[in-house]
């Protein structure tokens, strides 16, 4: 299905186009015959256009993206300052409570494409995570990154023994309906699909300054695929 970058837009005004981006959809160009990307849609609709962070391409949510050369080094100075709030939601496995906890860990990149934790090597990086919601063996948790290191809320989790589901490069697992309802029955000569095909995190809000100096703070909805997981955890609790 094609997608219209009109529609992705939750904010819009003379310095600045904050959209909802879709899972599956790369931020920059990717090596690939896949043409598709956040930053050629942008520069469709508005020409100057310059992506001011990234998300993976599974991870959905908030992405900012400056219309001017003056908004993109107004909000990369606070990127680099850690003046922005970032908020993103983690469905993870296990139940916890997490009030707070501040995860400190340094994170080196492996030839592999992953992270590992690192104290001698890794750059510095810190996440505070709170639980939102709990469920019969998982939990929401709310994730705030202070640093912008690769994979760093989804090791960070996993050193917390709270790995996210189906994120199973950090040691989570795929989750499935079988696993969460009784009596579940399969229509015979059907495999079972996990209730979500991608790990289950999505950048749910963004807050910085404004070039007006006025705070700018905008949420994105959940898509389709965690909507639906978290509906069928409410249902069977």
């Amino acid at each position: 299905m094609k997608i219209r970058f009109e529609d992705l837009i939750l904010h819009e005004d003379s310095d600045y186009i904050l959209i909802n981006k879709p899972p599956y959809v790369s931020t920059l160009d990717e090596r690939t015959i896949d043409t598709t990307s956040i930053i050629r849609m942008a520069r469709a609709y508005w020409g100057d256009a310059q992506v001011c962070h990234r998300l993976d391409k599974e991870t959905s949510g908030i992405l900012a993206i400056a219309k001017n050369p003056e908004a993109y080094r107004n909000l990369a100075i606070q990127f680099e300052d850690r003046a922005v709030k970032k908020v993103y939601h983690a469905v993870v496995e296990g139940i916890h409570q997490f009030d707070g906890v501040d995860v400190y860990l340094p994170i080196a990149q492996t030839s592999g494409g992953g992270v590992r934790i690192d104290k001698q090597e890794g750059k510095e990086a810190e996440t505070i995570f709170y639980t939102k919601e709990v469920f019969k063996k998982h939990t929401l948790v709310e994730c705030l990154p202070l640093t912008g290191r690769m994979h760093q809320i989804r090791i960070h989790l996993a050193c917390l023994k709270a790995p996210i589901v189906s994120d199973e490069l950090y040691g989570g697992h795929k989750l499935y309906l079988s696993e969460l309802k009784r009596h579940f029955n399969l229509k015979k000569f059907t495999e079972e699909q996990p209730l979500i095909s991608r790990v289950a995190l999505h950048a749910f809000g963004l807050e910085f300054t404004a070039l007006n100096g006025e705070p700018l703070r905008v949420e994105a909805r959940y898509p389709k695929d965690i909507a639906a997981l978290l509906r069928q955890l409410r249902a069977n609790v």
